[in-house]
């Protein structure tokens, strides 16, 4: 078996969690939670997307940070790719209501692609520092560290108007409106739809244990000699 094929699945399963993420993440999550509407706060690409972290980890806990930053790699190509040419294909598709303009694709693909890289990056150097301590210490950890510099960068490069050069705004996410649809304090939509993302992944980190720990108490040490 070459070396390729053997972390093969690894990166068929981030290339999966990046298209099923980029297809979810235009469908809202309906509901009501007292007075608070779900839709104005989560996708359901919140749910799939924090897994692309459990998909890094245990390949860098079976194979090393070498093989978990190629496969990152691998992901941040198709989160670029799946972000310019997704949305379109479902608009023509009557799948969303919305076409999204070719500039705002764009720099969605630019807050995609750099929150994803260097998120994952993070995530690879900080499991490698505690891969030796207690087994949960690495991927909490980096998982953790990992989803709060993602949510950051994306929707800061996405939204803010500081990263106006890279594309037009989207005014509906600068309207004001009270934080995450309850607090009695006013900040920008997209504020409040990051904050709603970021405790999704905060929740599926501590829930990725479970399968982390399955998988990884196969391989009792990695296959391949970790190096920095």
């Amino acid at each position: 078996m070459t070396s390729f094929s053997r972390y093969l699945p690894f990166v068929a399963a981030m290339a999966l969690v990046v298209v099923a993420s980029n297809i979810l993440v235009q469908f809202p999550m309906q509901g009501q939670v007292g007075g608070l509407s779900l839709a104005d706060l989560l996708t359901w690409g919140a749910f799939t997307y924090p897994f692309s972290f459990l998909v890094t980890d245990l390949a860098n806990r079976r194979y090393g940070p070498a093989v978990a930053r190629r496969i990152v790699f691998v992901g941040f190509m198709t989160a670029v790719v799946c972000s310019i040419l997704v949305p379109p294909f479902l608009f023509r598709h009557g799948l969303i209501e919305f076409e999204t303009a070719a500039d705002r694709l764009v720099r969605i693909a630019a807050a995609s692609g750099a929150a994803f890289l260097s998120a994952q990056l993070l995530d690879v150097t900080v499991f490698n520092r505690l891969r030796r301590q207690s087994w949960w210490r690495a991927p909490i950890v980096g998982t953790l560290v990992g989803s709060v510099f993602d949510t950051a960068v994306f929707f800061t490069v996405a939204f803010s108007t500081a990263f106006a050069f890279a594309g037009p705004n989207d005014s509906f996410a600068l309207e004001t409106a009270p934080l995450m649809g309850v607090f009695n304090v006013d900040a920008m939509r997209w504020v409040s739809w990051a904050l709603g993302d970021l405790s999704v992944k905060l929740i599926i980190a501590v829930v990725a244990l479970i399968p982390y720990r399955l998988l990884a108490t196969r391989w009792s040490q990695p296959a391949l000699a970790a190096s920095p």
